[in-house]
């Protein structure tokens, strides 16, 4: 599957088939919550937040590519990715684009 944030593959001409997304709710658990929350106070990385975030991405990208399969698509371009807080510690994620088949 080929994943790319233009709305064309140079040198493709492409049949749009429609829009997909992904999307996961992440949180981290209370002690990393604790923990993080204390890193607030010192400043820095707040390191489990990221590996939250990422383990999201990941997820809710997974997500999108198998939506775009059961369109029979072979990529997917203008993908986009936005995140929202839900609560505090835990994150929403959706990635979303347009399911395209290669002529």
């Amino acid at each position: 599957m080929i994943l790319v944030n233009t709305d064309y593959i140079a040198g493709k001409e492409l049949e749009m088939l429609g829009l997909v997304k992904g999307s996961t709710i992440q949180s981290k658990n209370l002690g990393k919550d604790i923990t993080q929350s204390f890193k607030t106070l010192v400043g820095g990385e707040l390191k489990a937040y990221n590996e939250m975030m990422n383990e999201a991405r990941a997820l809710a990208t997974k997500r999108m590519v198998e939506e775009a399969e059961a369109l029979g698509a072979d990529a997917i371009v203008n993908v986009r990715y936005a995140s929202a807080a839900v609560m505090q510690g835990a994150a929403e994620v959706m990635a979303y684009g347009t399911a395209v088949k290669i002529r």
